[in-house]
């Protein structure tokens, strides 16, 4: 795992250095293809391998006590992150440091050589949605390398499930004939409990060891994990996921660099003999469960067509959204100064009709009134009227009302004085008990 000292563009003196500092230290770094000991025209397979020796060489695993090993494993580290991924070295070979200062380095981690605090968190970054690379631990490399690891036979269509540890692998050989070379190889892993593990492919040494040649990190596709080697005869793409931060922060950018990820695989072919693969359990904290199969592609022959026609179209597909990017931004510009101009022609519109009505609004004879205190006078005026006459109307109809009553008192006068008696009597009528002689019959 890369450190601070090389993760990061800041003097190791601080930030109170200041500017000249930080150019300082961009300063002393060595080239990253001084360090891997390649040349610029270095292919991706040659930068792999020249890491893959100084990460054996310098791992900390091999030098616990040794600072001046940590620091090459740590500019090693650096160094082949930018030099794998095309964008970056492209940057470099442009305009060195600066053109890639402002960019995150994603660095691979040994998952084996943290300790738990730092699994757990690099664990909880993962679940987040942060792009964490890991590789291969220099132990297994190193057993590898050594010719000491167990190999187990697998034959052509066999399918083998197995659970690997952490951090550990399985290596399987795969005998294959001249006839079956012709015809292509494909070997497969899958698994159903969505482990993340990477399919490795080794070639062997002369001292009888194997030296890691291709690796596949497991992908989710639908309900499981897989990964996959195809060996055709002809050029067979991968296709590497984009960061899913960064898309979130520029959706745009990310769909037009979708297929950027597309790249071809650096073997296409296998010679007779035998031949070995690995899986290697990639899980933070548990074991990875998987299903292996190594297949011949003799009876596969309308899927190699399919296969090498869609690709096809996804090239052509990748040329296509390069041009038409450059159709969109033009579009999106203009559609910007558009929707632009759209607000600042609406605004000048509101303020020339504004200006209009005052102008309406001058023409009088008293130059103290405004249009606004002459509309709310206007208003006031008119509702204190309408108060005015609503409070007659009201006066008018209670005076009405008092006449009334004070002619049916008058007319009413002497019913007045026999309502009572009315009611009077219909009390003492509803107040008379009556009293049934039960002795006389009715």
């Amino acid at each position: 795992m890369a450190g601070s000292k090389f993760g990061s563009f800041k003097s190791e003196k601080g930030s109170s250095a200041g500017a000249a500092a930080g150019a300082g230290a961009a300063a002393q770094r060595r080239d990253p293809y001084e360090v891997l000991g390649v040349g610029r025209n270095a292919t991706e397979q040659e930068i792999k391998s020249a890491f893959r020796r100084m990460a054996l060489k310098y791992h900390p695993d091999k030098n616990a006590d040794d600072p001046v090993a940590s620091d090459k494993f740590q500019e090693a580290t650096f160094s082949y992150n930018i030099l794998s991924d095309p964008d970056k070295r492209r940057q470099y070979d442009s305009s060195g440091f600066e053109a890639i200062e402002a960019d995150s380095q994603e660095l691979e981690l040994d998952l084996s050589s943290l300790n738990t605090v730092n699994t757990v968190f690099a664990a909880l970054f993962s679940k987040l949605g942060v792009p964490i690379k890991t590789t291969v631990s220099a132990t297994v490399l190193e057993e590898a390398l050594n010719g000491s690891v167990g190999i187990s036979q697998l034959e052509l269509g066999q399918s083998v499930f197995r659970k690997v540890e952490k951090q550990s692998a399985h290596f399987y050989s795969v005998d294959i004939t001249d006839k079956e070379a012709k015809m292509g190889l494909v070997c497969r892993v899958q698994s159903t409990a969505k482990s993340k593990f990477k399919l490795l492919y080794f070639e062997p040494e002369e001292n009888g060891g194997l030296s890691l040649a291709l690796q596949e990190d497991s992908v989710k596709t639908g309900k499981v994990t897989s990964a996959g080697m195809f060996f055709l005869g002809f050029p067979v793409y991968r296709f590497e996921q984009n960061n899913s931060v960064a898309a979130a922060k520029d959706p745009d950018s990310a769909f037009f660099k979708r297929l950027d990820g597309f790249q071809p695989c650096e073997v296409n072919e296998l010679k007779a003999g035998t031949h070995f693969f690995a899986v290697y359990g990639d899980n933070f904290f548990k074991s990875a469960t998987y299903n292996i199969e190594v297949v011949c592609a003799e009876p596969f022959s309308t899927e190699k067509e399919k296969l090498r026609c869609v690709e096809a179209k996804i090239l052509a597909k990748r040329s296509e959204l390069s041009k038409f990017e450059s159709e969109y931004r033009e579009v999106l510009a203009k559609f910007t100064e558009m929707t632009s101009r759209y607000a600042q022609e609406m605004q000048t519109i509101d303020e020339l009709l504004k200006e209009r009505n005052a102008i309406h609004a001058s023409y009088t004879n008293n130059t103290t009134l405004q249009r606004s205190s002459s509309s709310n006078k206007g208003k006031t005026s008119s509702k204190e009227s309408k108060s005015d006459d609503d409070q007659t109307v009201k006066k008018e109809k209670k005076s009405k009302s008092k006449s009334m009553e004070g002619s049916r008192s008058d007319d009413d006068g002497p019913r007045k004085e026999k309502k009572p008696k009315e009611r009077l009597r219909r009390k003492k009528w509803f107040n008379i008990h009556l009293k049934v002689d039960k002795r006389r019959p009715c």
